[in-house]
């Protein structure tokens, strides 16, 4: 009876353990700290942004802080902005990409 208590209640731990790291974290829209420091300091963006690049997906305030104007704000309030090499077409308002003109 002990060892089935003990054998319960490690597996309880186990499993508790496990979805706390399986969890992920709330995503504000900023970066971490370190890498907002790394960022700040002139280090890249992390390697990761890229792929969450896709019509609909509204990009981080950190990401676009890192963009250049190509093409200003047009009269359906759509502007075109490079970010490390990827050329992309979004709402200048809400920062939602509408396209992906690099790939």
């Amino acid at each position: 009876m002990l060892k089935q208590l003990t054998t319960s209640l490690v597996v309880s731990a186990l499993m508790f353990a496990t979805a706390n790291a399986m969890a992920k974290p709330d995503k504000n829209g900023e970066l971490p700290p370190g890498l907002q420091k790394k960022v700040e300091r002139g280090g890249e963006l992390p390697p990761g942004w890229k792929k969450k690049l896709a019509p609909g997906y509204v990009l981080e305030d950190e990401i676009y802080r890192h963009a250049v104007v190509v093409h200003p704000v047009d009269s359906r309030g759509l502007v075109t902005v490079r970010i490390e090499g990827e050329l992309i077409r979004l709402v200048h308002a809400t920062h939602e990409i509408v396209d992906i003109l690099s790939r």
